[in-house]
């Protein structure tokens, strides 16, 4: 059996709004996450909710704390209780689709995401003390160590994706500790997930944005 979870990090600071860390802080944390690896505004948002956070979602305010965290808010933001309206204003149409079906943690979200020219998919969890888990992008199982430097890469399955990127960090002077990659199928998309020693990355955040083939980059620290 699989590890009931894949990843445990933080983004934002402890500060805390609403009646349930796990519902708001934690829920505008996923939704930064989010954001953070799309990389822009999206235009279509698909929100499916499990467990908990379904049956709870607008009365713990987890509604307008994933919206808000799209919109790169905080969670003691004072425009959060109007991330949806503003979502609205900013032309981003927000569904909400609580299920019946089960989680690995009570308090978990799927967020789909996407614009005229990508999308993204990502699935977390909410763990209490404003505290999150990220288990799922894009359909692929992931691995992030908490306070451990990673870069998550996005990109087509073609030949020397690796050896490029691998490059571009070595002229940087970045140490790789770790690299996982994994793909769809041959040719299609495929993920790395690379921990390094620095936590300053300079200007290869925007190098490797300009290889061909590759759709979205992260670096987490």
């Amino acid at each position: 059996m699989a590890n009931r979870f894949h990843s445990v990090f933080d983004i934002i600071g402890p500060i805390m709004v609403g009646p349930s860390s796990s519902h708001t802080a934690g829920a505008a944390r996923i939704g930064k996450v989010v954001r953070k690896i799309f990389g822009s505004m999206p235009t279509q948002v698909d929100i499916y909710l499990y467990e908990s956070f379904a049956k709870t979602y607008r009365g713990h305010g987890t509604d307008i704390a994933l919206v808000g965290g799209l919109l790169g808010m905080d969670p003691d933001d004072e425009h959060l209780a109007d991330s949806i309206e503003i979502a609205n204003e900013n032309g981003m149409k927000v569904v909400f689709i609580p299920t019946n079906d089960e989680a690995d943690h009570p308090n978990s979200v799927k967020m789909v995401v996407s614009n005229e020219t990508k999308s993204l998919s990502v699935v977390g969890a909410s763990i209490g003390g404003g505290k999150i888990q990220i288990s799922e992008v894009n359909g692929f199982k992931i691995q992030l160590e908490e306070n451990q430097p990673t870069f998550l890469i996005v990109h087509q399955d073609v030949p020397g994706m690796i050896a490029k990127v691998s490059n571009i960090l070595a002229e940087q002077a970045i140490n790789i500790g770790t690299m996982t990659v994994s793909r769809e199928s041959k040719g299609k998309q495929a993920i790395m997930i690379i921990e390094v020693d620095q936590f300053e990355v300079g200007e290869t955040l925007k190098e490797l944005k300009e290889v061909p083939h590759i759709m979205q980059v992260s670096f987490f620290k």
